[in-house]
């Protein structure tokens, strides 16, 4: 896996505004992030589906195999596991996430970039 350097907390939106298994998109410093939350836990990775090259992810089916929360592309319905961002499709393929935390009600993402 390779290194990466993270960015500082931005503030995205109110937990009250993320419908469980909906994505949202949104611009974090200037990278579009999808969000979602489901089974009580937030997860961010990045918009652009890595297979189709369109910023789709936030429009995602979000579902499990088994404990795994996933996220199925809305174009060729690649899965991915939203705790790594391997998809469970294609090996070779993976969906850059992010970290996510809420603080006093507020969805905060930080950036995950590959040095």
């Amino acid at each position: 896996m390779s290194p990466t350097a993270t960015l500082s907390w931005t503030p995205v939106c109110p937990l009250d505004r993320l419908e469980p298994d909906r994505g949202v998109a949104a611009l974090v410093d200037g990278v579009q992030v999808a969000l979602f939350a489901t089974g009580g836990e937030l997860f961010a990775v990045d918009n652009l589906d890595p297979v189709g090259g369109a910023y789709v992810m936030s429009r995602g089916i979000v579902g499990s195999r088994g404990a795994m929360p996933t996220l199925a592309s809305p174009l060729h319905k690649q899965v991915y596991d939203l705790r790594t961002g391997r998809c469970l499709d294609l090996p070779d393929v993976t969906l850059r996430r992010h970290e996510t935390r809420c603080r006093d009600g507020l969805v905060e993402v930080r950036l995950r970039q590959e040095v």
